[in-house]
């Protein structure tokens, strides 16, 4: 019985089509792929502030008002200490980990109550960590969140 050996494997012509063809993929995928860190950090922040709108309704549910300026966010993980005192405070708070997120870039949400453009405003200042900007440096913002 004789064997033909001549078949088995790749020749280098097929080797380097196909070497060719992951490189061309690879130019191709990966330019759009690294954009996209900066767009996920964005859809998290706007995720977070849904989650924190959600948060501060079911705190208005339970003490008929959003915890104010000086009390701030810190209102839905602990009971305030300051201003008009909630009357029907839950305990273990309004967030689910019972912990208030920071900001995809790790900075505390801005929180305005009563805001300038509803009861109250939830601002991420965005990469940059300042007010305005724009592209990856623009504010995300609770009354443009859609």
């Amino acid at each position: 019985m004789k064997r033909n050996f001549n078949n088995l494997g790749f020749t280098l012509i097929e080797l380097m089509v196909v070497i060719v063809i992951l490189g061309i993929l690879a130019g191709l995928i990966v330019p759009r792929i690294m954009n996209r860190p900066e767009e996920a950090r964005r859809t998290k922040a706007v995720l977070q502030i849904e989650g924190l709108e959600t948060a501060l309704k079911l705190y208005k549910l339970d003490n008929g008002s959003y915890p104010s300026t000086e009390q701030g966010l810190q209102a839905l993980v602990e009971l305030p200490e300051v201003g008009t005192l909630p009357r029907n405070w839950r305990e273990g708070g309004y967030l689910e980990k019972g912990k208030l997120p920071k900001d995809p870039w790790d900075n505390e949400y801005v929180y305005l109550c009563p805001g300038t453009h509803g009861d109250y405003d939830i601002v991420s200042y965005g990469a940059d960590g300042e007010s305005g900007g724009e592209g990856e440096n623009s504010d995300i913002t609770s009354w443009n969140v859609e």
